[in-house]
């Protein structure tokens, strides 16, 4: 008997063991569904985080705004401002209007028309409001130099491989070709506002003309007189170091003003 108890001891211990290892393995949990899925979460939710901000880069000259100039009207300055999408009119408003008496309800019952009108033809070519005709001239004409600003920003520029910068380079190419309209600032002069608007194609002025000048009574001769000099003179000279037109020494000072302007704004 006493020989025979120690192998027993053995034997039972042997069997705790292996029911031991059993019993650990039938606990041993299987891999989990949502535990996986807990896991891959954070990744998932950094992807979904990341994606907002590919979809509101910016679209580059296809979108944003663009503000024309600011144009004096009898009754005030009207301004303009474009949202673009896409290379096309999103959105139009007035920045700037008359205001102040009479003026108030005009541009109330104007403005909104013309907002709308913009976007719809595209374009300047809009009809006047009645009843509105100096805010809604002045409204047309800094919608104009707004669409000017438009197109220039969607030119593409070449690439420093492209052909086209290469044609640039020798001084040849299509890129000299291009041209450019860029619209002067506003010159107020004592007889009424004098503004400038080029079209430069390769570095030079190949057009020039006054979008406004004073008129009414005896400026309407001056200016049928003095512009047409003046519009030569600046295409002659490239500067705006052009002569004064005898008899219209303001309307030429304005002249030259706008015309410096636009010139900085081309980088001529």
């Amino acid at each position: 008997m006493r020989k025979s108890h120690p192998v027993r001891r053995v034997v039972l211990a042997t069997a705790a063991t292996v029911s031991g290892v059993v019993l650990l393995l039938s606990l041993k949990p299987s891999s989990d569904p949502t535990a996986a899925a807990a896991g891959t979460a954070p990744q998932q939710a950094a992807g979904a985080r990341q994606s907002p901000q590919g979809a509101t880069r910016p679209a580059g000259a296809a979108g944003g705004t663009v503000t024309g100039d600011a144009t004096q009207t009898q009754y005030g300055t009207v301004q303009v401002r474009l949202t673009v999408a896409g290379g096309k009119i999103a959105k139009a408003e007035a920045v700037q209007a008359p205001k102040g008496g009479l003026s108030d309800q005009k541009t109330a019952m104007a403005v909104p028309k013309l907002n709308q009108e913009a976007v719809a033809a595209q374009s300047a070519q809009i009809d006047a409001v009645s009843g509105a005709t100096y805010t809604s001239n002045g409204y047309k004409k800094s919608l104009q130099s707004a669409l000017d600003r438009m197109k220039s920003a969607a030119a593409p520029a070449p690439s420093a491989s492209s052909p086209a910068a290469s044609g640039a380079r020798s001084g040849s190419g299509a890129a000299q070709a291009r041209s450019v309209t860029v619209t002067g600032k506003v010159a107020q002069t004592q007889y009424g506002p004098v503004q400038v608007r080029i079209t430069m194609s390769g570095g030079r002025i190949t057009q020039a003309s006054a979008v406004q000048a004073p008129k009414g009574g005896l400026s309407d001769q001056k200016t049928a007189m003095a512009v047409p000099k003046l519009n030569q003179e600046a295409v002659a000279a490239g500067t705006a170091h052009i002569d004064t037109v005898s008899g219209a020494t303001y309307t030429s000072t304005g002249y030259r003003q706008s015309l410096q302007s636009a010139l900085d704004q081309a980088g001529g």
